[in-house]
């Protein structure tokens, strides 16, 4: 049976609004704080978030706004939100938009008016409308994966990393090189991958660059391959995610080529999949549960009226496997 404030009261030897004071913040004796916590240590006891929300009258509740639910980056960042809120006594209430700006707005105002104490949005870009939207609800706001100057933002460090696979695939001996990316709505994949990939090349002489563009969707990503593939062959092709990869993988691959000897392939992400698909598929891995669990301590903090700074990136690593061939004669 689960026990009660009553029960901890009883215990404590205090009284139940001595006990409900403790756990919503208020003020009470060091002596006191020491008998309630051992009381609550040996009961087990767990506070209902939204009991202390209603009788506090501020909620316990965090709303994160997702685009897609069926997204490698959505539901691992979405993982480390939620068990670092849980370390840290909040509840998470997830909306997911389907990629649609309008239901990104309403689920802005939406949460606000369920008194959620703070939102993250996973955003894919920020309007005018945004902006506006954020400052009509009042309330902390945190970005992840997109930044804004005027809002406080997670970011992946999507410029460098860029840079780095850039430079990985040139030191690799490439120099005809298609980079397939999206649209630059997307300001973090469209736009920062692409800038931080063009300043490597920037670096190198004798490079046939062509920049292609396609959609998040790997079966997309395909056809823009074998579309490509028809007037110009690379000897390595740079993609802006993994499941741009992935179409790529599949699209060369029912052109007869072998990867990596007739044409190289990476990606960008870490998704779990590109260790097991043969080749295993060269990525930048961004490490997506550790950013959720930043960004969930970083909301907390702002709802606490904690300092953050405007900017918090996190952290890449390129994970070499075998769909990048070196092409530099004799290997030197």
């Amino acid at each position: 049976m689960n026990k009660t404030i009553a029960d901890i009261a009883k215990i404590s030897g205090v009284s139940k609004s001595t006990v409900s004071r403790y756990l919503n913040g208020g003020s009470v004796s060091e002596a006191t704080k020491r008998k309630i916590e051992l009381a609550i240590k040996e009961t087990g006891y767990t506070p209902n978030p939204f009991a202390q929300s209603l009788k506090a009258k501020k909620t316990y509740f965090i709303g994160t706004i997702v685009p897609r639910l069926d997204s490698y980056a959505a539901s691992h960042t979405l993982i480390g939100i939620d068990e670092q809120l849980k370390e840290l006594n909040f509840q998470l209430l997830i909306s997911n938009t389907n990629q649609q700006i309008e239901r990104e707005i309403e689920t802005i105002y939406s949460l606000a008016s369920q008194k959620v104490a703070g939102i993250i949005l996973l955003a894919t870009q920020i309007t005018q409308v945004h902006l506006e939207a954020f400052e009509k609800v009042n309330i902390p706001i945190l970005l992840v994966g997109q930044e804004h100057p005027d809002v406080h933002s997670l970011i992946h460090n999507d410029l460098e990393a860029g840079y780095a696979i850039g430079k990985y695939v040139l030191e690799k001996g490439h120099r005809k090189i298609a980079y397939l990316g999206v649209t630059e709505k997307d300001v973090a994949v469209g736009v920062r991958r692409k800038e931080g990939f063009k300043r490597a090349i920037a670096e190198s002489e004798g490079c046939e660059v062509r920049y292609f563009e396609t959609g998040f969707n790997m079966f997309a990503a395909q056809q823009r391959v074998t579309e490509m593939l028809e007037g110009f062959q690379p000897t390595c092709i740079v993609c802006a995610t993994d499941n741009i990869a992935l179409g790529a993988l599949r699209a060369a691959q029912l052109k007869g080529l072998s990867i990596p000897k007739d044409v190289s392939i990476t990606g960008f992400g870490g998704y779990d999949v590109t260790e097991i698909i043969h080749p295993g598929l060269t990525t930048v891995k961004l490490f997506f549960k550790e950013a959720g669990k930043m960004a969930a301590q970083n909301i907390v903090k702002l709802v606490n009226e904690e300092s953050v700074p405007k900017r918090t990136l996190s952290k890449y690593e390129i994970i070499e496997r075998e769909s990048v061939d070196s092409i530099i004669p004799n290997d030197l």
